[in-house]
């Protein structure tokens, strides 16, 4: 091998070459602006070992999972299975605050827009069939104390940082209102208070067995009606019935009457927790949900206490926020489960 002989050694530090010392015609301009893109070179190393520091701290984990409840109607002499008292409600709600928990919309989770606290949770609390229970205000706009709305307000009062918001997953009964104003003004309402309005139906037709154009024509009814009333798009539907049709495809984007939804993600009925969205096994086309209810019968193990309780019990299993929301992080033992997606954004540790 010939000797190579070096003339000059050029610096290379983070992608940026060091011009100055290598080629001898760069006058001072150039060399004014070496020592500022230094200094931004060293202050995103430090960002990085801080964020690092953090994640590691609260014990973020970005990619586990996350807990989407599932509400019907909020009643006194509860008869269903679906059905939650208000006083069940409130210790559900005062348990989630208790335990780290912050609220956050399905359109949120969907898009990977979680922003909360380092070392809290996200839920997603979501509300189907817009029952008169879930939502009704009095005359000057306050929401009635013991609604679902009225209670997640006043627990939100009591735990300062855990979000008043929800989804509500909406039908053609509208809380019970009977006129175009009525509805207009209550969906309006729930906007402007950055609450979520998603679909689920107008008819709430079982979707499994119907021909393709049926299934968009049901979807697309419920997507025009809150456009139309709330001048708002749905960014998710939840099935009815937790039923896909009979290709699923067909539940997240559709043309039916010169109207094409684009839904970014389809919930399903339970029953266990969702897949964090920054996760390989995140699927927009079957996003599943825990109903609510305490520890009986089937719900033993798949509604909502045995999940709070399974989650108290390894919470190294759920989502951890790092309180950045332009990172994920994670323990770097959990890579091979992140998305390539997000690649950019990963922060393992």
């Amino acid at each position: 091998m010939g000797r190579v002989g070096i003339r000059h050694i050029c610096a290379v530090t983070l992608g940026v070459v060091l011009l100055t010392g290598c080629w001898p015609w760069v006058g001072e301009q150039a060399k004014q602006v070496v020592p500022d893109t230094n200094a931004e070179a060293a202050r995103r190393i430090a960002d990085h070992k801080a964020n690092i520091a953090l994640a590691a701290k609260v014990k973020a984990n970005e990619l586990g999972k996350i807990p989407v409840l599932m509400y019907h109607r909020v009643v006194r002499n509860a008869t269903g299975p679906d059905d939650r008292t208000p006083a069940e409600f409130r210790a559900e709600l005062e348990r989630l605050a208790k335990e780290g928990y912050v609220p956050i919309t399905a359109k949120e989770y969907v898009t990977g827009q979680i922003k909360i606290p380092a070392g809290k949770h996200p839920v997603v609390l979501t509300f189907d069939d817009a029952s008169p229970s879930q939502v009704a205000l009095d005359g000057t706009g306050v929401p009635l104390p013991n609604t679902a709305i009225g209670i997640l307000y006043d627990v939100a009062r009591r735990h300062p940082g855990f979000r008043p918001v929800a989804t509500f997953f909406l039908t053609r009964d509208v809380f019970g209102k009977h006129d175009q104003a009525s509805r207009r003004q209550v969906l309006m309402w729930l906007v402007e208070n950055g609450f979520d309005l998603g679909n689920h139906t107008r008819d709430h037709i079982n979707l499994l067995g119907l021909p393709k154009k049926k299934v968009y024509e049901q979807i697309v009814a419920g997507h025009k009606m809150i456009t139309d009333l709330a001048g708002v798009e749905p960014h998710t539907l939840a099935l009815p019935y937790g039923n896909q049709p009979n290709e699923p495809k067909w539940a997240r984007s559709g043309t039916a009457d010169g109207v094409t939804y684009t839904y970014g993600g389809v919930f399903r009925a339970g029953y266990a927790p969702a897949p964090s969205p920054f996760s390989q096994d995140f699927d927009p086309l079957a996003i599943p949900r825990i109903r609510s209810h305490g520890k009986k019968g089937e719900c033993a193990r798949f509604c909502s206490e045995a999940w709070l309780d399974w989650f108290e019990k390894h919470p190294e299993e759920r989502y951890t926020s790092d309180g950045n929301i332009k990172t994920v992080a994670y323990p770097r033992f959990q890579s091979p489960f992140a998305a390539k997606r997000y690649k950019e954004l990963a922060l393992p540790y």
